[in-house]
């Protein structure tokens, strides 16, 4: 009797944490796809790109984090498997607000946000519009100010890789920014190189951007349409000495993308910062040092 009742329990709790997939609508008529599994404090994930979605995250990262969180796993508008806006409105007042609505719609009181490079952006601006939704901040490898990770480490990078020589800098530039990062991706890409600004090995980018053929059309609006607006060029740095709620701030010393510096502008109250010796995606390739700096974090704010 005692096996059968403890069978009993143990498929009550099986059922009980078996992941929920849903569509949420936003007030403006926007299908957000969001995915919730894990146990402990509720956590969304904020995703990079802008428009990288959040299934590789999960895909090879989602098991630790959801030993430590109730993980949201949430494809914002215009991205993967959610659905655009008629009015085309990507703008980040309208991302905060999505969030927003997402949260109301699953009952949480208040959650922790767990962002990825661009994400950090989209962290700051959350927390702006809605202070009081959330109550810790996990930033991995986030820009705060796309400019300065474009100018002081981006772009120089590329141009060595290219190896282009007396590049003029973006303050002596006659190229458009946007331009000038179009001609490095392009360039980049041909000599197949690109892998070099993110990851660690060819092969983890190849991995990586296989994952993206897993979901059958992608929705890619997002990506497309970000950086027209200006509100996700606001550099973000000063606004971090009034966020006061406990911040893991997560830095790769080897991480172009964002800049191994950058980490220097951050002016959080309540920060632990961290560290890595590694690239732009600790996910999948600096997973063990990612884990003990999220425990550390837990650990040192009580969550």
């Amino acid at each position: 009797m005692k096996k059968i009742l403890l069978i009993c329990i143990f498929t009550f709790l099986a059922f009980q944490l078996k992941a929920e997939e849903r569509y949420i609508t936003t007030s403006d008529g926007v299908q957000l796809y969001v995915k919730i599994e894990g146990t402990g404090e509720p956590c969304l994930y904020l995703h990079g790109g802008p428009g990288s979605g959040s299934y590789w995250v999960e895909k090879f990262y989602g098991k630790q984090l959801e030993s430590e969180f109730t993980m949201i796993y949430l494809d914002q508008r215009g991205v993967g498997r959610s659905s655009s806006p008629g009015n085309k409105d990507f703008s980040p007042e309208r991302m905060a607000l999505d969030f927003e609505e997402v949260r109301q719609a699953l009952g949480y009181d208040s959650w922790i946000t767990l962002g990825h490079s661009f994400g950090g952006i989209l962290q700051m601006q959350y927390v702006e519009n809605y202070p009081n939704s959330t109550k810790g901040l996990i930033m991995v490898n986030c820009t705060l100010d796309i400019n300065e990770s474009f100018c002081e480490s981006w772009s120089p990078k590329a141009a060595e890789f290219l190896e282009i020589n007396n590049l003029p800098g973006c303050a002596n530039d006659t190229l458009p920014l946007m331009n000038r990062m179009q001609s490095h991706i392009y360039e980049l890409k041909q000599k197949d190189i690109f892998w070099k600004m993110g990851f660690a090995t060819k092969e983890a980018e190849a991995l990586l951007d296989a994952t993206y053929s897993e979901i059958p059309d992608w929705n890619f609006d997002f990506g497309n349409a970000a950086f027209s607006y200006d509100g996700y060029w606001k550099d973000f740095k000063p606004a971090t000495a009034n966020v006061t709620i406990p911040v893991l701030f997560y830095y790769g010393t080897k991480d172009w993308m964002v800049g191994p510096n950058h980490y220097k502008g951050m002016k959080f109250p309540n920060m632990l910062l961290w560290k890595n010796d590694g690239g732009h995606i600790p996910f999948m390739e600096n997973q063990e040092d990612l884990q003990s700096a999220i425990t550390a974090y837990k650990a040192e704010y009580n969550f």
